[in-house]
């Protein structure tokens, strides 16, 4: 559950997306600069093909994000949370209690 919340706040992020399309751009700018060496062909499928790659490598940096990052700390405050919420469930449940006990004996 931690893992699964940690790695949608990365995917909502954007930062794949913001690396891929600085990737894109990138070979674009290099192929533009270097028009004169390459055929469109090559410059299509360069543009392609290095985007696929960079898609690629930014998948693997996102799983070595989720896998290397240490979500103790996160676990741990998910389980203080929940105790913490369950002790003041208990606590309403007391004082609700307390409260028809003094009700009863007031009437």
């Amino acid at each position: 559950m931690t893992i699964e919340n940690f790695s949608k706040i990365i995917v909502r992020s954007n930062m794949i997306n913001t690396y891929v399309a600085t990737a894109f751009f990138a070979t674009l700018i290099y192929f533009t600069i270097n028009a004169n060496l390459y055929t469109p062909l090559e410059i299509m499928l360069g543009v392609i093909f290095v985007t696929i790659a960079f898609k690629g490598i930014a998948n693997l940096m996102f799983s070595l994000i989720v896998m290397l990052y240490n979500l103790e700390n996160k676990k741990d405050a998910l389980d203080f949370d929940e105790v913490k919420t369950r002790v003041d469930g208990l606590l309403s449940d007391l004082s609700l209690k307390e409260s028809k006990l003094k009700s009863t004996n007031n009437s």
